[in-house]
């Protein structure tokens, strides 16, 4: 693991991880591309577990070309860093954008169009490895 990072790799590599990475926000309402260590994803996680939202978790310290998807999504979104929050397939932005947009009471209505929040309270986290 460690700090390497895989600019040196093709840029074949890095089209398919970009095509990855679009294919994973396409598939769930929300997405949080996150590390499992990281405290701001964990934060975000908690947030949107409390809320009752439904989303997908990426980890990618755990994915295989977790580093080449981080890549890509510095390339699509200019973000580098996690959390790295999509809804509705429109990128949110981190944990002090998502924060933020809760606390101005804008993110559970973006939740909710998304599908993500239904008027039940059943609570459903997906974690894949893709």
């Amino acid at each position: 693991m460690g700090i390497a990072s895989s600019s040196s790799s093709s840029p074949e590599s890095r089209a398919m991880a970009l095509t990855k990475a679009k294919e994973i926000v396409a598939s769930a309402p929300v997405v949080v591309f996150s590390k499992s260590y990281c405290p701001f994803c964990v934060r975000v996680k908690q947030l949107f577990e409390k809320l009752g939202a439904t989303f997908k978790a990426i980890e990618l310290d755990v994915e295989s070309d977790g580093s080449e998807l981080q890549d890509a999504l510095k390339e699509w979104t200019g973000q580098r860093t996690v959390p790295n929050v999509f809804i509705s397939g429109k990128h949110i932005g981190g944990c002090d954008d998502t924060m933020a947009l809760n606390n101005d009471g804008k993110l559970v209505p973006l939740l909710t169009e998304a599908g993500a929040i239904a008027g039940s309270t059943s609570k459903k986290t997906t974690t894949t490895t893709a």
